[in-house]
């Protein structure tokens, strides 16, 4: 496998009209790249999590064939949730993120993003990763373009991949809802 295969590019914002929430992960999967989608591994937790904030149901991996990737897309935007990635590229042979090349690391522009949305509210780092990343590409950046009182707080939860298996999907989901206030 050649260098270039190991390039990884992330997608655009998922967004709506208006967001409170804005989540951060790190990098799309392969599953996700493959498929063009967010959190496309069947197993991953974030559709499962943010739809049942959303509906107030309890949260399902059914929800992958309850509901296609579209209409999952319109649930959580019409309710204020955005996705985005801390990296707009990097190198990574395969999905974890720990297989990250530090020195390939390219930051997506977040704090244009935050600037362009005054009314959010809560920056959710799904998982470490995510926020170690947050913290070294965009926190200081954030920092200087934008006054304390209005910046959006900011709150890492349990990463919603299937490789943070040491919790169970209703464990991921408490922590989540005890840390998000739409």
């Amino acid at each position: 496998m050649s260098e270039m295969e190991d390039v990884s590019h992330s997608f655009a914002p998922l967004l709506g009209e208006h967001m409170h929430t804005l989540i951060l992960g790190t990098m799309p999967g392969k599953k996700s790249l493959q498929l063009q989608q967010y959190y496309a591994h069947p197993r991953n937790a974030l559709w499962p999590i943010v739809c049942a904030l959303v509906t107030g149901d309890k949260p399902s991996y059914d929800i992958h064939q309850q509901l296609n990737y579209a209409q999952r897309c319109e649930l959580i935007t019409h309710a204020g949730f955005a996705l985005w990635d801390v990296l707009e590229s990097c190198e990574r042979p395969g999905s974890l993120d720990g297989a990250i090349v530090r020195k390939t690391e390219r930051p997506n522009a977040i704090v244009e993003l935050i600037s362009l949305h005054p009314e959010l509210q809560t920056i959710v780092c799904n998982g470490r990763t995510a926020e170690a990343l947050f913290k070294r590409h965009i926190q200081a950046q954030l920092e200087q373009s934008t006054p304390q009182l209005s910046r959006p707080a900011m709150v890492c939860v349990p990463s919603t991949s299937p490789a943070m298996a040491s919790l169970t999907l209703d464990n991921k989901y408490q922590v989540w809802k005890n840390n998000i206030a739409p």
